[in-house]
C-alpha cells in the first residue's frame, strides 16, 4: 500500500523544487507533509511524534538554506522524517526501517543531504562546528551550518562541550534548539526547568517581540545599526532577564523563544539569521506530535514510536501472540529489580533517559527516592553509580548496550580502576533490529572483556536473567558486574520463579552428545537448542553448553570439553573479533589444546537495519545456520555413522 502525497508535496523531489513555491503555499505544504508522515507511519510503523513536531521547522530550513551546500545536521534521527521526504526519498519512504530499505536515521551514505549520520544523541553541535571550522579554513565562509538539537539531547555532556567550543570559535554556526520538553520520556533536570522559565517569562516574551521587530529592519540600515541593535538587545537582556545568561555567557547570541509551528515567521527569522555572523542559537518551542490529536493529547512516550495504528481513531494496533505470552527481557529486568529492592534496601536504580525503554520506570514509580533518570548522560550515569557504590549502596545502572559505548572511559577510570561493585545491565545487547547500525549492541563483550575487575554474563532466558540479577546484588568485593540481554521477547511465559544464586564463572550443560560441542553465550543458546533437535533427527549428536559467563570463563568445564571434543562451535550475539568465541580460542591456546573451533556471531562489518530474525539469518547464527555449521565441521565419515 503506497501512500499518495498531496499535490504540492508530489512535485517536490529536492529542496530546489521546494524553493519554487510561493511562501504563501508553505502552510499547505506543511499540512501535506504532516499528513504524509501520519499516513505512512500509521501503516508501516516508525518514529512519530518528534518528526511531526518539526514539520514547519523542516520546511523553513530547506526553504531558506541551500542544502546540501549549506549543511543541515540533525540531532537524533527521530526528527528527520520530513527532511528525508523533502530530499528525494518521498517515494521510498514506506521502506523506512525495513530490511533493505532506507534508514530511520540520517545516513551519509544514503543521501548527500544527510550531512552527518546520527542515531545517538547530542552530537549535532560538535559535528556542525567541525564543518564550520573546516569550511572557514578552506575559504568557504559563506557556507551555512545548522545544527538542530532537541531539548532532551541538550542534557548530553557532549552538547555542552560543543556549545562551550562554539562560543569561542567565531564560526558560521546556527544552533536550533527544538524545545518540546521531551526526548523519548519526559525530560528531567535543571536545564528542562531553565528552558521552561524562558518560554513562560512574560517580561522576556515582550522583550523578544521588540527585539525581533528591530532585527527585522536590519536590512534597511547599515552595519552600524546592526551593532547598535546588538548592544541594545544584549543590554536589555542582561538587565531584565537572567535566564538568557546561560547561552550568552558562552558567547552564543540567543534568539527566541519563537513559535516553532509558524512557518512564515520561521522563514523570516531564518533569513535574518543568515546575515548575522558568528555562533548563535534559535530557541523554537514546538509540540511533539503536533497536528495529530491522539499524539498531542496522549502519552508522548507511547507516541514516540507507536508501531502501526488506526489514523482515524488513534487506536494502536496490538501485536497478536500465541498465549501464554513470554515477557520482554526489559520487563523481566524491571519487575525483578523492584522485587529485589523490596528485600534489599541498599539497591538503587539508574538510567540515562530511558526509564520506559529499560523498564526502570517500574521502580521509579514504586520507589521514586531510589531510582534515577539522569537525562541523556551516559557518562554521568556510570560515575554517579560509582559514587553510590563508594557509600555501600548497590547500583543497578541500566544502559542500552550501544549507549554504553559513550561511557567507556568512566567504566574504566571510575569503576574498574577503583574496584567498585557497580552492576551494569545492558539492554538491547546484540542485534537490535530496525534501529540499525547505531543501535546494535555488538561490541560490549569485546570492550568489557579486556577490563580488569569486570564480570560479564548473559542469560539464556528470563529465569536465568533473574538468577543473575539476584547474584549481582549479593555481597562481593572489587568487581563490576555486566549482565547483557537482548531487545524483545523472551521464551518462558511462566518466568516469575524463585531466584537462585549462580556461582560466578560457571556454565551448565544443556544436552549431551559426542560429535560436536556447541558453546553459547546468552539467548542465542535457544537457537542452538533448536539446532540440536534438528541434528538429532539426522543422527548427529551434539553436546550443548550454556557458558553463561564470558568473564571469568568456566575453566573447569572448558577443560572437560576440550579433553573430549576436537570440534567446537561457539555462538554469540556479539561481534566475533574479541568476543566470546575469541575468549574460548584464547583458553584453548593458553592450555595447549588442539581442536577445530568455528565461531558464529556478528561479523566484522557494519550490519544495517531489519527485523532481528532477518539479521540473525544474514549474519549466520540463527537455528539453521548453527545446524549447517555443525554439519560443515564434521568429516564426511562422521555423517555416515
Amino acid at each position: 500500500m503506497l501512500i499518495t502525497p498531496g499535490k504540492l508535496l508530489a512535485n517536490i523531489n529536492s529542496p530546489a523544487d521546494l524553493k519554487k513555491l510561493d511562501q504563501a503555499e508553505l502552510v499547505q505544504l506543511c499540512d501535506e507533509l504532516r499528513h504524509f508522515i501520519i499516513d505512512n507511519v500509521s501503516v508501516y510503523g516508525g518514529h512519530f511524534g518528534a518528526s511531526l513536531g518539526v514539520v514547519e521547522l523542516t520546511v523553513a530550513l530547506h526553504y531558506v538554506f541551500n542544502a546540501p551546500k549549506d549543511q543541515i545536521v540533525w540531532d537524533v534521527g527521530h526528527q528527520a522524517y520530513g527532511h528525508k521526504i523533502l530530499t528525494g526519498r518521498r517515494d521510498v519512504f514506506h521502506t523506512n526501517r525495513v530490511y533493505g530499505g532506507i534508514s530511520g536515521f540520517p545516513k551519509r551514505s544514503e543521501s548527500p543531504y544527510d550531512a552527518f549520520g546520527v542515531g545517538h544523541s547530542s552530537t549535532s553541535v560538535s559535528a556542525a562546528l567541525g564543518m564550520a571550522v573546516a569550511n572557514k579554513y578552506q575559504g568557504a565562509e559563506e557556507t551555512q551550518h545548522i545544527a538542530i538539537i532537541g531539548d532532551g539531547a541538550m542534557t548530553g555532556g557532549i552538547a555542552f562541550e560543543g556549545l562551550n567550543h562554539a562560543g569561542v570559535s567565531d564560526s558560521n554556526l546556527l544552533i536550533v534548539l527544538n524545545d518540546n520538553c521531551m526526548s523519548i520520556d519526559p525530560n528531567v533536570g535543571a536545564l528542562k526547568d531553565y528552558l521552561t522559565d524562558i518560554t513562560t517569562s512574560r517580561v522576556y516574551n515582550q522583550l523578544k517581540d521588540d527585539v525581533w521587530n528591530m532585527l527585522g529592519k536590519l536590512s534597511m540600515f547599515g552595519k552600524s545599526a546592526q551593532e547598535i541593535v546588538s548592544k541594545v538587545e544584549n543590554g536589555i537582556k542582561s538587565a531584565l532577564l537572567s535566564q538568557s545568561n546561560l547561552f550568552e555567557a558562552l558567547n552564543l547570541r540567543y534568539f527566541g523563544p519563537v513559535d516553532g509551528h509558524d512557518v512564515d515567521h520561521l522563514v523570516a527569522i531564518l533569513n535574518d539569521l543568515k546575515g548575522i555572523k558568528g555562533p548563535k542559537i534559535l530557541h523554537c518551542v514546538t509540540t511533539k506530535g503536533k497536528g495529530y490529536g491522539p499524539a498531542e493529547k496522549g502519552n508522548a512516550t507511547t507516541w514516540h514510536a507507536p508501531g502501526t495504528f488506526d489514523k482515524i481513531t488513534g487506536e494502536i494496533h496490538k501485536k497478536v501472540y500465541q498465549a501464554p505470552q513470554a515477557p520482554k527481557y526489559q520487563d523481566v529486568f524491571g519487575h525483578t529489580l523492584v522485587e529485589l529492592a523490596r528485600s534489599n534496601p541498599r539497591i538503587m536504580g539508574v538510567t540515562p533517559a530511558m526509564p520506559s525503554g529499560s523498564s526502570m520506570n517500574i521502580m521509579m514509580k514504586e520507589m521514586p527516592d531510589r531510582a534515577f533518570d539522569v537525562g541523556i548522560a551516559e557518562q554521568h550515569a556510570v560515575t554517579f553509580s560509582a559514587g553510590l557504590a563508594t557509600q555501600g549502596l548497590i547500583p543497578f545502572c541500566n544502559i542500552y548496550s550501544s549507549f554504553m559505548q559513550r561511557a567507556y572511559d568512566q567504566v574504566i577510570h571510575d569503576v574498574c580502576i577503583q574496584k567498585l561493585p557497580v552492576n551494569f545491565c545492558l539492554d538491547r545487547a546484540g542485534l537490535a533490529g530496525a534501529d540499525g547500525a547505531t543501535h546494535h549492541g555488538a561490541y560490549d563483550v569485546a570492550f568489557m572483556r579486556c577490563l580488569p575487575n569486570m564480570i560479564i554474563a548473559s542469560p539464556m532466558n528470563e529465569v536465568e536473567l533473574r538468577h543473575l540479577m539476584f547474584t549481582a546484588q549479593l555481597p562481593r568485593s572489587e568487581q563490576a558486574f555486566t549482565i547483557r540481554y537482548p531487545r524483545g521477547q523472551g521464551v518462558i511465559p511462566d518466568w516469575k520463579r524463585p531466584m537462585e544464586a549462580i556461582e560466578i564463572g560457571t556454565g551448565r550443560m544443556i544436552c549431551e552428545g559426542e560429535d560436536v560441542a556447541i558453546l553459547t553465550l546468552g539467548p542465542v543458546g535457544n537457537f542452538a537448542a533448536e539446532a540440536c533437535g534438528l541434528l538429532r533427527n539426522k543422527k548427529i549428536h551434539v553436546a550443548h553448553y550454556d557458558m553463561r559467563f564470558a568473564k571469568p570463563l568456566d575453566e573447569a568445564l572448558l577443560h572437560t570439553i576440550f579433553k573430549k571434543f576436537t570440534k567446537v562451535l561457539t555462538v554469540e550475539d556479539g561481534c566475533i573479533p574479541g568476543g566470546f568465541g575469541s575468549a574460548i580460542l584464547e583458553f584453548m591456546s593458553d592450555n595447549h589444546y588442539q581442536a577445530t573451533v568455528m565461531r558464529l556471531g556478528i561479523p566484522d562489518r557494519i550490519v544495517e537495519h531489519g527485523e532481528q530474525g532477518q539479521l540473525y539469518e544474514e549474519c549466520g547464527y540463527d537455528t539453521r545456520a548453527i545446524e549447517q555449521a555443525v554439519i560443515n565441521l564434521l568429516e564426511p565419515a562422521s555423517l555416515l555413522k
